[in-house]
């Protein structure tokens, strides 16, 4: 049983799945996937097609770097802690979309996390709270997120592209975006996820740069460049923005396999440092 974000209920797989609106064929079976293995689902011909290979060793395109400036802020913001970043942004001025805000959102989450998901900016709500997804959109990733066994806060951080609201809740521009890189650049370095989740056109935009259509990206294997020293880099997944599905509502069946994919991405990574990690009571060298 799930928890629901509703006081005093808990959701069964299938309630939960028909609350992001889809059927129970697309439950997960936790008994046929191996580590590391193409998650087990009832699907149609292209979701499995979509899922075919996950644990294969395929060629990973690498994330183009995030625009920096060259006035030496991106340098310094790249020193910062989360303290020094949490005043940084809300005190920044560097676009005009400082002028309509109520509040500057950083971001929400457990700053250890495995899992980053990266929005595209706050809306209404969101400026109001301080805080990224909620209301109609955040309800329904709480509910994307729950299907997957995950939960905002445990193991999970959630980001946006650019921390103050677009005026009308508008995409954010391409300078924008460039702008507030930095920030997301610097979360990402203090975070150190294991797998990265894009959540629509913006968010793919401000890691991977303009490479296409968000469904030309869907599918698709991406890795952004892990800490100095590491060999492997981070894997990043991209998927539809909630607000988008909730007008979108066919979508949703693609944005669950795109979670499977993820999930699965996650188990080979967990694995892969699993096996990379010194043997217990011994010493690296």
């Amino acid at each position: 049983m799930i928890a629901s974000n509703r006081p005093g209920t808990r959701l069964t797989r299938v309630q939960l799945l028909r609350e992001i609106g889809l059927s129970p064929q697309w439950q997960l079976r936790e008994s046929t996937v191996a580590v590391g293995a193409t998650p087990a689902v009832t699907a149609s011909p292209e979701a499995a097609l979509a899922l075919r290979g996950v644990a294969e060793k395929a060629a990973v395109a690498p994330a183009q770097p995030l625009v920096p400036t060259a006035d030496g802020r991106a340098e310094e913001i790249a020193a910062m802690g989360w303290a020094q970043l949490r005043e940084s942004v809300a005190s920044c001025r560097a676009c005009a979309l400082c002028q309509e805000r109520r509040q500057a959102v950083l971001g929400v989450g457990d700053v250890t996390a495995d899992w980053l998901f990266i929005g595209e900016g706050p809306g209404a709500e969101e400026d109001a709270r301080g805080e990224p997804f909620v209301g109609p959109a955040g309800k329904l990733l709480d509910a994307m997120l729950a299907a997957i066994d995950l939960q905002r806060g445990d193991d999970v951080y959630i980001a946006n592209a650019v921390k103050c609201r677009p005026p009308g809740n508008r995409t954010p521009d391409p300078a924008e975006i460039a702008t507030c890189a930095p920030y997301l650049k610097r979360q990402i370095a203090l975070i150190q996820p294991r797998l990265i989740v894009l959540l629509g056109r913006a968010a793919a935009h401000a890691l991977l740069g303009d490479l296409g259509s968000l469904a030309s990206l869907r599918g698709q294997s991406f890795a952004y460049p892990a800490r100095a020293g590491s060999a492997r880099g981070i894997p990043v997944v991209v998927t539809y923005h909630p607000a988008y599905l909730l007008r979108t509502l066919p979508d949703k069946a693609k944005a669950w396999e795109d979670l499977c994919r993820a999930r699965a991405l996650m188990r080979t990574a967990k694995a892969s440092a699993a096996e990379s990690a010194p043997p217990s009571g011994t010493r690296p060298t």
